[in-house]
């Protein structure tokens, strides 16, 4: 390749990363974190209120005494799809313990019609709660789906599990854990 040919497509290279940037760039009006808020382990998770599959909301803050695992995730997430199972399995074994499980599903990323069959072709009991616009995806930096955030009885963020899918022993080793230390 002659020198004004790699100097033609290393300027088209630039010019066309220089859109790439602007184009993907996270909207002005989504929710940023503030000062002393990270979601990250051992800080304080962000607070939310999301509509839940099916009706009504859910609040993280309103879960403050309990554990928490918050799964996002979407329908068409082979890794997803795979781990949901056993997080259903963990859910039900220790709701009655104080185990609370969100499956905040990434609509803006998703259809509420594929997440509503999904639910229903698992089974899924734990409430469903629907990122429309990605504001929460965004406010936890998830980069990869499946992610999920193990969150003590303070609202502590304890453990960050990026990928997966998880496997049904790790999901209960985390859970345990974190039930075993508000006895």
């Amino acid at each position: 390749m002659n020198n004004s040919r790699f100097i033609l497509l290393m300027t088209w290279t630039l010019f066309l990363g220089m859109i790439w940037t602007v184009v993907t760039r996270v909207p002005p009006d989504q929710p940023q974190i503030q000062q002393g808020e990270a979601a990250k382990e051992g800080f304080t998770s962000p607070d939310f209120t999301l509509d839940l599959l099916g009706g009504g909301s859910v609040s993280l803050s309103d879960l403050r005494g309990k554990v928490v695992l918050i799964n996002f995730w979407t329908s068409w997430c082979p890794p997803c799809r795979l781990e949901m199972p056993a997080i259903e399995k963990t859910f039900r074994n220790y709701k009655d313990l104080g185990l609370v499980v969100i499956g905040l599903n990434l609509t803006a990323q998703d259809s509420e019609l594929d997440v509503a069959g999904f639910v229903q072709e698992i089974g899924m009991t734990f409430p469903v709660a629907l990122d429309r616009d990605n504001a929460i995806g965004n406010l936890y930096r998830v980069t990869a789906l499946p992610t999920s955030f193990f969150i003590d009885r303070n609202g502590i963020i304890r453990s960050v599990v990026v990928g997966g899918p998880m496997s049904e022993a790790l999901i209960q080793s985390k859970v345990e854990e974190l039930l075993q230390e508000g006895e």
